[in-house]
């Protein structure tokens, strides 16, 4: 470990965690606080980028550092990364010292804070896109992460949320989603369900997954194979908007057996999305 940490300590860019200013760390504080870190995180315009793994995929889809904060051994991992980035600095100190500014014990011993994208406008956004997904008033945020992972393995080429929907770069969103939350183009509403006009307007077919009188099935969604479709998925507590299903085209249905009227959004939207996939 001493090795390490000589070998760390020598790039210009490492600073001892105990030497670091106190602003310089304010990214990182209270990070157990959901409802301070979803308002303050925007607001920054930073994410927080949590293990090696997550914090080299957003660097590789070209997501910029702001700073990162991590253990020794977690440096020594990533000083490749820290000597591709010399201006960024980087804070380093023992598990003990990082649990104390984060609040709680970092298994994956490295965080980075990065800079949000900026959106892109929605028309350019959905330009050649065939299978996108809106994801209504989703709060809980490993349901948000468990949907991109979907999204990103079933060929979903967007996914849109609305205004009040969980922030996909909160650090447990990132996390559940495997870090293809940086993989799946995405943008989030600033009108809703008036947006559905607009997105109808691009040529998509709109398609609420909702249990109605008149909804299809999955199955017969599928077989319309529609060239352009945005499957609407809502809470699991309340499901979606009246005005939302009155603004779409169809609503949608998974048929159940032995009693069970519904599976979790999660587990809907990646039924959903493959059986919808575009059929060549």
């Amino acid at each position: 470990m001493a090795a390490r940490a000589q070998r760390v300590y020598a790039l210009d860019s490492v600073v001892p965690l105990r030497e670091a200013p106190q602003d310089s760390l304010r990214y990182f504080q209270s990070l157990t606080d959901v409802k301070l870190r979803s308002l303050k995180e925007p607001e920054w315009g930073i994410y927080i980028a949590e293990s090696s793994k997550v914090i080299r995929r957003a660097l590789a889809t070209g997501h910029v550092p702001d700073s990162f904060i991590m253990s020794e051994k977690w440096a020594d991992d990533l000083s490749d990364i820290l000597r591709a980035y010399p201006e960024v600095p980087a804070y380093v100190g023992s598990e003990e010292e990082l649990e104390q500014i984060t609040g709680f014990h970092l298994h994956r011993g490295a965080l980075a804070a990065m800079r949000r994208p900026e959106p892109a406008p929605l028309a350019k956004l959905l330009e050649g896109a065939q299978r996108i997904a809106i994801l209504e008033d989703i709060v809980d945020h490993t349901n948000v992460g468990a949907i991109f992972r979907s999204a990103a393995a079933l060929d979903v080429d967007v996914v849109l949320v609305t205004p009040r929907c969980a922030d996909p770069l909160y650090r447990r969103s990132i996390r559940v989603s495997m870090g293809t939350v940086f993989q799946v183009p995405w943008a989030r509403l600033e009108t809703w369900p008036d947006a559905l006009a607009t997105i109808r307007e691009l040529g998509f077919v709109t398609a609420a997954m909702a249990l109605e009188e008149d909804s299809l099935s999955l199955t017969e969604l599928a077989q319309r194979n529609d060239e352009k479709l945005a499957i609407v998925l809502g809470t699991e507590g309340h499901g979606l908007s009246r005005k939302t299903l009155e603004n779409c085209d169809y609503t949608v249905m998974i048929p159940m057996s032995h009693g069970v009227d519904s599976l979790n959004v999660a587990a809907a939207s990646a039924v959903t999305f493959w059986e919808t996939r575009p059929k060549k």
